[in-house]
């Protein structure tokens, strides 16, 4: 059992010689002190429970929306020495002006009448074509014509021949005639010698029969004679026609071939013409080249090349270029953690170097110095470094932005994500949590408000 007594312990009595208690117990708290502590802990209470604006804080640089906007290398389209420098750097320039002058270095162009001798080839060649096309001009109108000429040969030999094939005919029935007639002839001279034996007919009378005979016997030869000359006229006017046909296609075929030859001369001709037209509107070209002109309005920033008589290669920069109106973006760089929570439209606030600001990255209203931009685009792969570049432009609905900006000047950027309590955003830090990216199991939305 415990031997634990009733009777109590003067403390005080004890305890008066310890120099720590008597400090301790003599210090006296005053309302006022009391009401402060209870002030600062209520208000550490309130504060918990404010709303907070969760954030992705990233680094950055100025930079131009459109990306025609940007610095860009000025470079030369051909090898060259350079001659002359119409500015110096930080000049603002227009459209058009004339940067610098460069002389051809390449053999193949040092001709000075380079254009005028390209042009004098380029005529010529023009006037061979317009030559070569005219020959076959002319060539087809030959085929034509002995086309008709052909057809009324043709005509003329047919009715040549026509009229042999009616002699032949005329001539055929005159033979078959003389033919009858000399039987006829024939028959009589026999009767006759038989009167006359009979001694009915006078000799006289006989030998006129005999004569007759003769007579028929002679126009009998004569009209064969003739019908074996019809018949090889008919043979020559049948030759005749084949000799016309024959005769008109060669020349016609011939006629053909000169004309397709002389087009297929004109169309090399024209190839020719082509290639030199080509190669005289290149050098035409190339001459522009000598002077390196500015594309737009814009400031001339650094140049290259400097010097007179420094010779530069085909495609090598010559001078860097601003535009002289263009519209400010910021580019930002963000975790492949924090992408996830980008979306275009959301609201930036951005502090720019040497621009003083008091930022509190939860309460967006409360900072000062700061100004605010929309994301308006952001890569779908990372970079090297690992993280992925968003465009943030001016934001439409706020204040513009300082006209003293300039190019290439540092941000610090703050993408505003969903306001929770301070309390909640505390915890998360606390446990190392990434800002809230959960799904709402009702509607499956991604629990991000972008404070605006």
């Amino acid at each position: 059992m415990l031997n634990i007594s009733h009777n109590s312990i003067d403390r005080d009595r004890i305890l008066k010689d310890q120099s720590s208690y008597q400090e301790v117990v003599g210090t006296y708290f005053s309302k006022a002190t009391i009401y402060v502590l209870s002030g600062l802990l209520f208000t550490a209470l309130v504060v918990l429970f404010l709303p907070w604006t969760q954030n992705i804080r990233s680094r950055g640089k100025l930079t131009t929306l459109q990306p025609q906007d940007r610095e860009q290398m000025i470079n030369s389209m051909i090898s060259g020495r350079v001659e002359k420098w119409f500015v110096r750097e930080g000049q603002l320039v227009a459209a058009g002006d004339t940067i610098v002058f460069i002389s051809e270095i390449n053999a193949e162009y040092l001709d000075p009448q380079l254009l005028d001798r390209a042009k004098n080839q380029t005529e010529a060649k023009k006037a061979s074509v317009e030559a070569y096309r005219q020959k076959a001009e002319a060539l087809a109108q030959q085929v034509q014509a002995l086309q008709k000429n052909q057809s009324l040969k043709l005509k003329q030999a047919q009715n040549y021949l026509r009229q042999s094939e009616l002699k032949v005919i005329s001539d055929s029935i005159e033979l078959q005639t003389a033919v009858v007639n000399l039987e006829i002839a024939q028959t009589q001279v026999d009767r006759q010698e038989v009167l006359y034996r009979e001694g009915l007919k006078s000799l006289t009378e006989l030998e006129l029969r005999r004569q007759k005979y003769q007579e028929a016997f002679n126009k009998k030869v004569y009209a064969e004679n003739v019908w074996l000359a019809s018949k090889n006229q008919l043979l020559n006017a049948a030759i005749n026609l084949n000799t016309v046909t024959n005769d008109y296609q060669e020349k016609i075929a011939k006629a053909s071939s000169d004309r397709m030859s002389a087009l297929s001369a004109a169309m090399e001709a024209e190839g020719q013409y082509q290639k030199l037209y080509s190669q005289q509107s290149n050098y035409f070209q190339r001459s522009g080249f000598y002077y390196i002109t500015a594309p737009q309005d814009g400031y001339v920033t650094k140049a290259l090349v400097t010097g007179i008589g420094a010779t530069i290669k085909e495609g090598d920069p010559v001078f860097s270029f601003i535009p002289a109106n263009y519209q400010l973006a910021v580019e930002m760089f963000v975790r492949p953690i924090d992408l996830p929570l980008i979306r275009e439209g959301n609201r930036v606030r951005l502090q720019f170097d040497g621009w003083p600001a008091l930022v509190f990255n939860g309460w967006p209203n409360l900072s000062f110095g700061t100004y605010s931009g929309v994301i308006v685009a952001f890569d779908q792969a990372a970079g090297p470094d690992g993280n992925f570049r968003v465009l943030v432009a001016p934001d439409p609905e706020a204040a513009p932005w300082p006209e003293l900006l300039r190019l290439g000047s540092g941000v610090y950027g703050i993408a505003l994500l969903k306001n929770v309590p301070v309390w909640y955003e505390l915890w998360r830090n606390l446990n190392g949590f990434p800002p809230d990216f959960y799904m709402d199991g009702a509607n499956g939305k991604k629990l991000v408000d972008n404070s605006k």
